[in-house]
């Protein structure tokens, strides 16, 4: 038996899924049933209950999983300790990033990683949050940005920064003049919002519920970009992060209005697994995030 097929087999159990392991390792859907059957053979026992309907473990199946985990976590932190004797800052980090961050708020992090770190290669991938979430706990990525993050067991959840949430409007629309408003008076207005599943969607609808405010959206969209171009030819007006109309607002192309007497956040986090080893270049990526090391400790 390698190292990588204990590292399949450890992928197959985590997503439940044939299809999810293998394109994790960059291999077949059937490579992934023959690893799983070569076990079998190798150490002579059934590993997966093949009667259930569902992906399901057996006893033995469950104890190669968890041996599998250990000498993973070994051998993985043998590399990163070699790397680091070599001071080697070198390899990939993949990050999945819902559209708001990374377009916005993650560019100017990874363009100085880059910068001060060229051999490192920085993959990132647009998802919704929800599949943020899933790619941590696969495995599939190494780190996670998310709004309004969600605790979970076997993920740690750094705290980023806060964005604010301000209102926006084409420049000719009666709003765009105020200065401050008082969110009251969005009660007539059209309103342009997110898919109700976001979690920013979901943090607005909180706030109107707050105020007494009964808003239905006229459009939804599943991505900050849109949300904006639909804002800009005034086809109404939408509550969205500072951060991600900066540009827009420099080139006059949106009105950002701040609410009076009100000071709406929206928490980012960085999520990461629970025990998972930290090689050289991703500690320096963290690094480079200004977090200290220690705060990526198991806890």
């Amino acid at each position: 038996m390698q190292i990588e097929n204990f590292k399949i087999f450890a992928d197959l159990v985590e997503t439940k899924s044939f299809s999810k392991a293998a394109k994790l390792n960059g291999i077949t859907q059937s490579a992934v049933s023959q690893q799983a059957r070569a076990m079998e053979r190798h150490f002579k026992t059934l590993l997966v209950d093949r009667s259930q309907k569902q992906f399901q473990l057996t006893r033995e199946g469950q104890r190669v999983y968890e041996a599998a985990k250990e000498m993973l976590h070994t051998y993985e932190k043998l590399l990163s300790e070699l790397q680091e004797m070599k001071k080697v800052i070198s390899g990939t980090i993949r990050i999945a990033t819902i559209y708001s961050i990374g377009l916005h708020e993650l560019p100017p992090y990874i363009k100085k990683f880059l910068h001060d770190y060229p051999s490192v290669n920085v993959r990132v991938e647009y998802r919704r949050s929800n599949l943020v979430y899933e790619d941590i706990l696969h495995n599939s990525v190494d780190f996670g940005l998310v709004a309004f993050p969600v605790k979970q067991r076997q993920i740690d959840s750094l705290p980023f920064r806060n964005d604010h949430l301000v209102l926006i409007t084409h420049p000719n629309h009666p709003l765009a003049n105020q200065g401050e408003i008082d969110i009251k008076l969005l009660a007539d207005q059209r309103f342009i919002g997110f898919d109700p599943d976001i979690p920013t969607r979901k943090a607005v609808d909180q706030i109107f519920r707050d105020n007494k405010l009964e808003i239905e959206p006229v459009m939804e969209f599943d991505n900050i970009e849109t949300v904006k171009r639909a804002v800009e030819i005034d086809h109404g007006i939408a509550i969205v992060p500072l951060a991600t109309v900066l540009q827009e607002v420099r080139l006059g192309t949106l009105v950002a209005v701040h609410f009076k007497d009100k000071d709406f956040t929206r928490p980012l986090a960085i999520l990461h697994r629970k025990g998972r080893v930290l090689t050289p270049a991703m500690k320096k990526f963290i690094e480079v995030l200004g977090f200290d090391l220690e705060e990526m400790a198991p806890s």
